[in-house]
């Protein structure tokens, strides 16, 4: 939650920029019904009754908001063509590159505090932090180039297949500007509408996000303190598992292997037991890993041909963050690329 301060700092700052947008773009409030690209369509129409009762917001300043909104065409072709669909192979160069692994050390190093503080508090590696944060733009350096407010206005009207899913981003995309100052208008990020370094949705935004520096305002646009808190938060809150493993490389029992085992989701629903009788085990993991635990059976299309995974319970959590078992392999990799390049931390020597 954030504090009532805040919230009212954030609906003066958000009158404010409304205020902005009205004078900036229409010279009267009668002409915002002939520009955009949705002002007329009965979605957008819900949606303003809903801001408008739900939270209060001024009927003719949130249409004058919308009234310059746009359709984009290369945010539906975009999600049509994700990198996720690529198989392994293709996927993991994107993103296990040395120059990424090289900026996540400097990343690391610049934020050694804060991480070491965030690992304390939620329990989630510095690593895995840092390679999330890297994974999705780069250490801040690629945030995205789309004004959110087209992007989730053209996924949430124009994208029929996850337009409720969108729609209610966009709405809670209007609160969350009021809640953090933010300018509606001016926001950008991909074209999913995903925002700052950590690249949260809108309702991740307001479930997840912490103020990590203690400033008064949560800012995971342009503050990489509040945005590595808000990654361990987020995967706090998702169930993140304290000190316990990830995935591990399986083993082929071709007598016994029944490859029907990962066809069963990204949720761990066998115990590696039964994995075990099914054909799949592990390898080089410790004696005393519990055998009971549940696991999910992963197949990828490696570079030098199929590889076996068994992802445990924190390998599901990063899942929750991007529901791919491409993309929860990645961060593991590039997680440990990161750590090993880390310079040992320095002994003190006595005199």
């Amino acid at each position: 939650m954030m504090p009532a301060v805040r919230k009212l700092f954030g609906k003066f700052l958000l009158m404010s920029c409304f205020v902005i947008i009205s004078s900036s773009f229409l010279p009267a409030p009668v002409q915002a019904k002939a520009d955009g690209d949705y002002l007329d369509r009965k979605e957008l129409i819900t949606l303003l009754d809903e801001l408008e009762k739900e939270f209060q917001f001024n009927r003719q300043e949130i249409e004058t908001l919308f009234s310059d909104v746009k359709r984009k065409d290369s945010i539906i072709k975009a999600m049509n063509r994700p990198a996720e669909g690529k198989p392994w192979k293709e996927y993991r160069p994107i993103f296990i590159t040395s120059k990424r692994i090289k900026k996540g050390v400097e990343f690391w190093e610049k934020n050694l505090e804060t991480l070491e503080r965030a690992e304390k508090s939620y329990g989630v590696p510095a690593e895995i932090i840092v390679a999330i944060i890297g994974v999705e733009t780069f250490y801040g350096r690629n945030k995205g180039s789309y004004r959110v407010i087209d992007a989730l206005s053209t996924l949430g009207f124009d994208y029929p297949k996850r337009s409720r899913f969108f729609s209610n981003e966009l709405k809670n995309f209007v609160v969350l500007s009021r809640e953090a100052g933010l300018n509606p208008a001016k926001v950008k990020g991909s074209y999913a509408g995903a925002m700052g370094y950590p690249q949260f949705i809108p309702t991740s935004y307001r479930n997840f996000a912490v103020d990590f520096d203690g400033d008064g305002i949560t800012d995971l646009i342009d503050n990489p303190v509040d945005a590595i808190g808000s990654v361990g938060s987020y995967f706090k809150a998702h169930g993140w598992q304290t000190d316990s493993p990830i995935v591990f490389p399986a083993i082929i029992n071709k007598d016994k292997y029944d490859s029907t085992v990962t066809t069963l989701g990204l949720k761990p629903s066998l115990t590696l037991t039964e994995l075990s009788e099914k054909g799949l085990n592990l390898k080089g993991a410790s004696q005393d890993i519990d055998l009971e635990q549940k696991a999910t059976a992963l197949k990828y299309q490696g570079k030098n041909g199929e590889e076996h995974w068994l992802g445990l319970k924190n390998f599901y959590v990063i899942t929750r963050y991007n529901h791919s078992a491409l993309y929860a392999m990645a961060v593991f990799q590039l997680s440990k690329a990161i750590k090993e390049k880390m310079p040992s931390p320095q002994v003190a020597q006595n005199d």
